[in-house]
């Protein structure tokens, strides 16, 4: 006889997986990672250029961007949010952290400042282990919380703009 698992159960059992996932990036701890992903895992985020395959490719990632937020924190809001549809898992969490050395690609130097986003993970798994990663989140939100870019309205952006709307112009 055949048992299937209602949703309930299995993110109930996922329980166990996050916090094992969120114990990894918080420590910075790419073993750990190592172990809940699979060795042919796709892993797109919106701070990659492209997509990294691998999890030696993951585990460079994790490091870059501890080099960049040495402090760098994940947790989950209140309440926390899991959704789960046969392989497809979706978990909210926020990322917290402070701009202490080079984001690299493409070479941003250290602000200071700090930023904290919400996002929103899908993970395709296989057995027990992420596959296929795609993260969600604002990184317009985070470059203006680190003084990237500039903030929405101000003299800066509208001097961007116009510079774009230039080159738009001269494009065509």
């Amino acid at each position: 006889m055949v048992v299937s698992a209602s949703a309930a159960d299995v993110a109930l059992g996922l329980g166990g997986f996050v916090e094992r996932y969120t114990a990894a990036w918080n420590g910075c701890d790419t073993d750990a990672m190592a172990q809940l992903i699979t060795e042919d895992i796709v892993w797109t985020d919106p701070a990659l250029p492209e997509p990294a395959r691998g999890i030696p490719a993951v585990q460079e990632f994790m490091r870059t961007s501890f080099r960049a937020f040495p402090d760098l924190r994940f947790g989950e809001p209140d309440p926390p949010a899991l959704a789960v549809a046969g392989d497809v898992v979706l978990w909210a969490w926020y990322m917290e952290g402070t701009h202490r050395g080079a984001i690299d690609p493409p070479g941003f130097a250290p602000t200071g400042r700090t930023m904290r986003v919400d996002g929103v993970d899908h993970w395709t798994m296989r057995d027990g282990r992420i596959a296929l990663y795609r993260a969600f989140y604002d990184m317009n939100d985070v470059a203006r919380q680190l003084g990237i870019a500039p903030a929405a309205g101000s003299r800066a952006e509208r001097g961007i703009v116009a510079l774009q709307r230039l080159q738009a112009r001269l494009m065509r």
